[in-house]
């Protein structure tokens, strides 16, 4: 069987050594009897998944002592609302920074619970770009800063890491955490769905400075507390599972494949290949200034739109599929996160390649 070259930009490819062990073990997990979505969640196989995957995550990303780590359920698109929860903490207002569709539905969410202050907007330049860091105001009273490092849909990537003072930085990373090395002591919450370059989706992922939680909103459901969902070990209610134990094998294989800092010299490299055929063509182009580009999700539009159905089935035919951009920018987008092979990349500008020259 061939496995198509799969550029959705979440859920998203997996690796196939991570699905190879998981068939591998789908019947029966290491002479337990059950398969893991059988298991217990409270029962010493999947506790010992369960540890296992998050001293893995520790290592790779290199997670201070004082930092929680959660395996939670609702996608980010529920931490909208966690966050301002539980880091407000006796505070009124927030700072977000505005670049793109998920910092625009983080900011709505938020003004339920706080008065927001967008301290950052791109709006007006369509979001092509990011701010500037002096264009950044901050309020003296914010209870944190949050920010989306990688906007999905627009292709808009932040080059540097805000600085915000002694603020706690908030950052959604649902679509590069783990892409590349960060510095986890320069946050105070990120946040992020697995359904990028974790694992499959039902998973989200938190990871929080100690200091932050146990001082909720009033009426705060128990779900939302973070201190709740920490002192149980994420373990409240019943968590999910088997996306728990998937997103184990993928930090094994990064783990396999030489950690962070290799990821992020293949990740660099896939989208330089990318990149080189959309800039190097007439025939395609990227609207993204290129001091922001995505290493993660590349938008492009044809010269002609009236060719991008065709542009597509051909695609498809080809084993490359899921390129239809979002349906609020449109043209075309690839996302190439850790498990798209280069051999996936070299595939797709080939095929670009071909395809202008025979409608360009």
């Amino acid at each position: 069987m061939a496995r198509a070259y799969n550029f959705s930009a979440g859920p998203a490819m997996l690796p196939e050594p991570v699905l190879r062990q998981a068939q591998e073990e789908m019947l029966e997990w290491r002479k337990s009897g059950m398969c893991v979505a059988e298991m217990s969640h409270r029962g010493k196989e999947f506790m010992s998944i369960a540890t296992q995957a998050e001293a893995d995550l520790r290592e790779i990303l290199d997670i201070p002592d004082h930092y929680k780590v959660l395996f939670l359920q609702g996608g980010a698109s529920s931490q909208f609302a966690m966050v301002p929860m539980n880091l407000l903490r006796g505070g009124e207002r927030a700072d977000y920074i505005n670049t793109g569709s998920w910092s625009k539905k983080a900011i709505a969410e938020a003004k339920r619970y706080c008065t927001v202050n967008v301290a950052a907007t791109t709006e007006a330049r369509r979001f092509t770009g990011v701010p500037a860091p002096g264009d950044i105001q901050l309020s003296p009273d914010a209870a944190y800063v949050h920010y989306t490092p990688n906007e999905t849909i627009e292709g808009v990537e932040f080059p540097y890491v805000p600085d915000v003072g002694d603020k706690p930085l908030v950052a959604d990373m649902s679509s590069t955490l783990l892409s590349r090395p960060i510095d986890v002591s320069r946050f105070g919450l990120i946040y992020a769905g697995a359904q990028k370059n974790i694992g499959p989706a039902g998973l989200t992922l938190v990871i929080v400075r100690e200091d932050l939680i146990g001082q909720t909103l009033p009426g705060t459901p128990t779900m939302f507390d973070y201190q709740i969902h920490a002192k149980e070990g994420s373990m409240y209610n019943t968590p999910p599972t088997y996306a728990w134990y998937l997103a184990g094998l993928v930090f094994k294989w990064l783990k396999d494949m030489g950690g962070l800092d290799t990821m992020a010299v293949i990740n660099e490299r896939k989208a330089e290949l990318l990149y080189e055929a959309i800039d190097t063509s007439a025939f395609y182009k990227n609207p993204v200034d290129p001091e922001a580009r995505s290493w993660m999700n590349i938008p492009f539009t044809l010269a002609d739109a009236a060719l991008d159905d065709t542009f597509l089935a051909d695609a498809k035919a080809e084993g490359l599929l899921t390129l239809k951009g979002h349906r609020s920018v449109g043209g075309m987008r690839a996302s190439i996160y850790n498990a798209m092979p280069e051999t996936g990349v070299l595939a797709l500008v080939d095929f670009m390649r071909e395809f202008e020259r025979k409608h360009g």
